[in-house]
């Protein structure tokens, strides 16, 4: 049963409204299908309540980058709309508190990670999506493989049952400069286009996790299927 709630010009449901017209002017402007453009809504610090005011206005998925925060939400929150998004840094061995739920984790940068979701995924004989995460922006403090990594780690997933590689996932340099971000988007866009041919089983990359509030519109431009959007959505958080 879903919780009605009023919807207000600065009300959560007005701003994801916002944000899903942003993304069909962009489409329609470029010429692509904005169906084919997923928001993640990015819930982190925010309470219950926010999130299912979004949920009532229709958004089912959600991220969070901690891992203990997602799990104690994914406690929470008991509808079976919810698709929960892990898109922050994983913990090895904290990856069994969310693998009972969890259906997406898009920041897997290491084979070591795969390992360990499989071990976990197969206990509750669930089959989770995983991206592949590629530090786009060459930042050391940033997350992710290398693009020279990544067909190993592709290679090293065909041997698990409960997973699926959906994709990739980048985050772009905290730039005011667009066109710096644009062609860090295009770099995973081409990393993933130069990966196609192995596609096969488990591995299957159709999707691109990147834009944020700042700069989804850039990300749908160069190929971005999944957004993800915390702070347009939530409003301003009292710490990053």
């Amino acid at each position: 049963m879903k919780i009605a709630f009023e919807m207000s010009e600065d009300s959560i449901s007005s701003r994801l409204k916002s944000i899903q017209n942003r993304v069909s002017e962009t489409c329609q402007r470029i010429g692509r299908d904005s169906n084919a453009v997923k928001v993640i809504a990015v819930s982190k610090t925010k309470p219950n309540e926010a999130i299912l005011e979004a949920l009532s206005a229709g958004q089912i998925d959600f991220g969070e980058n901690k891992m203990q925060e997602l799990q104690t939400k994914m406690g929470e929150i008991h509808s079976p709309e919810v698709q929960w998004h892990m898109i922050g840094t994983l913990q090895t061995n904290k990856i069994r508190h969310i693998a009972h739920r969890v259906n997406w984790i898009h920041s897997v940068g290491k084979a070591k990670y795969l390992n360990e979701i499989e071990k976990r995924a197969a206990i509750h004989n669930r089959i989770i999506n995983v991206l592949i995460q590629v530090n786009i922006s060459g930042e050391d403090q940033k997350s992710g493989c290398e693009i020279s990594e990544l067909e190993h780690i592709l290679n090293h997933a065909r041997q698990f049952e409960h997973i699926r590689i959906k994709g990739l996932m980048g985050m772009a340099t905290f730039t005011d400069d667009l066109e710096q971000i644009r062609m860090e988007f295009r770099t995973l866009k081409k990393a993933s286009d130069q990966h196609q041919h192995l596609n096969e089983g488990n591995v299957d990359l159709k999707e691109l996790s990147m834009g944020m509030s700042g700069d989804f519109e850039v990300a749908i431009e160069e190929g971005s299927t999944m957004i993800r959007v915390g702070s347009s959505i939530f409003g301003a958080r009292n710490y990053a």
